[in-house]
């Protein structure tokens, strides 16, 4: 279930960026959920806030944004939240963006986002789908990422932020989690 602060058009858009850099009729969901929550982590890195407003966990397969995944899978109202603007329903595995989108379409994506999105591509464009799991899987690599042996759990945002070595990793998971509860009074507000 989606959060009242996540923002599933804005995460749309994130995949069908990497579906126009893919320039590719679809990419695998199991590489596009890695990429998106790779461009999380990125954009924490470098900025200390993610692109999309939602939990990290750890799952079998690897990392994963949990309300992006549910909403690959289908398991949200596509139409109403603007997630069908951009992206084709999963099929066969994959996720394709809607015909005839571009990347001037992509509103919702910051220059900041965008930054994080092409850094990701470039390091993590040209593997496939089990190259880009199996580089999760490394603790080296994503040491936030705990095997939940079948189920998940989440990733608590202080862990991410201390692996990255985000300076005042507990006051910023703090920072982030204040602007997502102020985000969530706001959306309430405007029902």
């Amino acid at each position: 279930m989606a959060s009242a602060d996540y923002n599933a058009r804005k995460a749309a858009q994130v995949i069908a960026y990497f579906a126009i850099k893919a320039n590719a009729a679809s990419l695998p969901v199991l590489k596009v959920v890695k990429l998106v929550y790779l461009a999380d982590r990125e954009s924490l890195a470098r900025f200390g806030f993610p692109i999309l407003e939602e939990t990290h966990v750890s799952m079998p397969q690897g990392p994963v944004n949990s309300s992006t995944y549910s909403h690959i899978n289908g398991e949200q109202d596509l139409e109403s939240c603007g997630w069908s603007d951009f992206l084709q329903a999963r099929a066969n595995n994959e996720v394709a963006a809607v015909e005839g989108v571009t990347t001037e379409d992509l509103d919702e994506l910051s220059d900041a986002d965008i930054e994080c999105l092409d850094s990701v591509w470039d390091q993590f464009g040209a593997m496939d789908r089990w190259q880009i799991r199996d580089w999760t899987h490394d603790r080296n690599n994503v040491p936030e990422w705990e095997d939940p042996h079948g189920s998940s759990q989440p990733i608590p945002l202080e862990r991410t932020l201390n692996h990255l070595n985000v300076d005042n990793a507990e006051a910023q998971a703090k920072l982030i989690n204040e602007h997502r509860q102020m985000d969530r009074l706001f959306a309430a507000l405007h029902r």
